[in-house]
């Protein structure tokens, strides 16, 4: 039998042991009066080796996070939602009975304990227990570290054992919390309106991604996970909801990398009689402040890179950072033949039916987009990429959009709406006809949206923003699965019972 199994099975006659001692191990009548952030200014003023003279009694409830059992006395550091706490335990106190009970408990139990503060000999609040309850038994260790490859798909995979463990990946998902909080209240001050979008829909839309697909049996109609809310929220602008905005889960069925997750959350928001320009002051006053308060700073690192979010951020058309950043020619940038060329020269491949606006995107992507650090928005996107975008009124070659990148990723997408069902008829038909047979991707005429452009949407400005990328920023995440609590991953391989993980042995050890 392995180390690791022999521990479980340790486990697993502690608690039969326990059993035969008239202990429950699962009960659910023990009510935390307090928790540990409550008493740690309770107990600030005491000296060491000093009782709270009060004589005032608190109740906590946690998981064993540290033992050190004696022949008389035992401590042990217990964790609740807001921290940590020492609990000291005297055989004369509890009894003898009940205290040699406690010596069979194991670090990870679930724990109530009721009883008075006091400093220990080094300065150390404690809690003294005049009683103890078992919450939950623990059959499984907790791990002692988490390293290398193997260890941290666990993390991903074993999110609840990650979130006991280690306190960087329980306040990463605090300020995700957080972040996404400040956005409904910044959007709310600026008096948008929260609403829910269908999540799965008949015509799948507003991006280009190949969707999920299922079958809904009392309709007997295909339906399709959404990849964008967006054409159903520029139909509440049609119906008179002149600030909208959504947070909620897109689904595309692509791959899997660092930056992206099959399912996602998304902020899309849209404002009637705004154009992108006001989007961008609204998109850098949200961000920036939202940083200060989650950050207490503008000026953060990511992954060792200094990035600075104070306004004002920079802007550039894409043909200006091409010119700029890639060093490539102003002259050839206006001949669409030789823009195409250059792409190809470049290795990029491109679809027979592909013009220069296409050419053009791909070369920043491949040449631009990743050196763009400090916050970016990148303007003036060709049409032929932009097929919801309302198109620049000088130069019809381009669109009112503009993308923001930080880190060298795109962070959001942004353009003036395209009102004009004419227009968007033709742009969805474009969009059709280049996809051609694609099994893959293949966009629908979206009729219903159509209709209700021809009732007369007004002229707006919308955008999305990936929220995923954002906490990522925010928190200093290097993979979209640092900031996903259950992130999708590839069929876990059949393991052997407890080897999954470095286990801690029944010693004393802190974790």
């Amino acid at each position: 039998m392995s180390k690791d199994n022999q521990i479980l099975q340790q486990r697993r006659e502690k608690a039969e042991a326990l059993e035969e001692l008239g202990v429950k191990l699962y009960t659910n009548r023990f009510q935390p009066a307090n928790i540990v952030e409550e008493l740690l200014p309770k107990g600030a003023h005491l000296e060491a080796q000093q009782h709270d003279e009060n004589g005032e009694t608190f109740s906590l409830a946690g998981r064993i996070m540290s033992m050190r059992k004696f022949g008389k006395a035992a401590f042990f550091h217990l964790a609740d939602r807001s921290g940590q706490l020492q609990i000291y335990l005297k055989k004369d106190i509890l009894g003898e009975d009940e205290f040699a009970r406690f010596k069979k408990w194991d670090i990870g139990d679930i724990v109530g304990v009721t009883g008075s503060l006091f400093k220990t000999k080094v300065g150390e609040l404690s809690l003294q227990a005049t009683a103890v309850t078992m919450i939950s038994k623990s059959m499984r260790p907790l791990p002692e570290k988490w390293h290398g490859l193997t260890d941290v798909e666990t993390r991903y995979r074993q999110r609840y054992v990650d979130l006991i463990v280690t306190p960087e990946s329980r306040e990463t998902f605090r300020k995700r919390v957080e972040i996404i909080r400040l956005v409904r209240e910044f959007l709310n001050s600026k008096q948008f309106m929260e609403v829910e979008t269908p999540m799965m829909q008949a015509v799948p839309g507003g991006a280009t991604a190949k969707p999920f697909q299922t079958h809904h049996n009392a309709l007997g109609m295909d339906l399709f996970l959404r990849i964008a809310p967006e054409l159903y929220l520029k139909r509440l602008l049609v119906g008179g909801f002149e600030r909208v905005f959504e947070i909620n889960r897109n689904f595309r069925n692509e791959g899997l990398s660092t930056r992206h997750n099959p399912e996602f959350t998304m902020l899309e928001f849209y404002q009637a009689y705004a154009t992108y320009d006001e989007l961008m002051d609204l998109t850098e006053e949200m961000i920036a402040s939202i940083c200060e308060k989650v950050n207490g700073t503008m000026q953060i690192e990511y992954q060792g890179t200094p990035v600075n979010l104070a306004p004002p951020w920079k802007r550039m058309t894409m043909d200006e950072a091409l010119i700029e950043v890639a060093g490539i020619d102003a002259e050839l940038l206006k001949d669409d033949e030789a823009v195409i060329a250059l792409a190809k020269e470049k290795g990029i491949k491109l679809e027979a039916q592909a013009g220069a606006g296409k050419a053009k995107t791909e070369l920043f992507e491949e040449l631009v987009e990743e050196q763009l650090i400090d916050p970016t928005f990148i303007t003036s996107y060709p049409t032929e990429v932009s097929p919801l975008a309302r198109r620049n009124e000088e130069d019809p070659t381009v669109t009112d959009r503009f993308e923001l990148f930080i880190t060298g990723r795109e962070i959001a997408n942004a353009f003036s709406e395209l009102n004009d069902p004419v227009d968007q008829r033709l742009r969805f038909q474009k969009q059709i006809d280049e996809r051609g047979d694609d099994d893959e991707i293949h966009p629908e005429m979206d009729e219903d949206y159509i209709r209700a452009l021809e009732y007369g949407m007004p002229s707006a400005a919308g955008e999305g923003i990936g929220i995923d990328r954002l906490v990522m920023l925010l928190t200093d995440s290097p993979s979209i699965r640092d900031v996903i609590l259950f992130p999708h991953l590839k069929p876990e391989a059949r393991l052997e019972e407890g080897a999954e993980i470095e286990e801690l042995s029944e010693e004393d050890t802190e974790i």
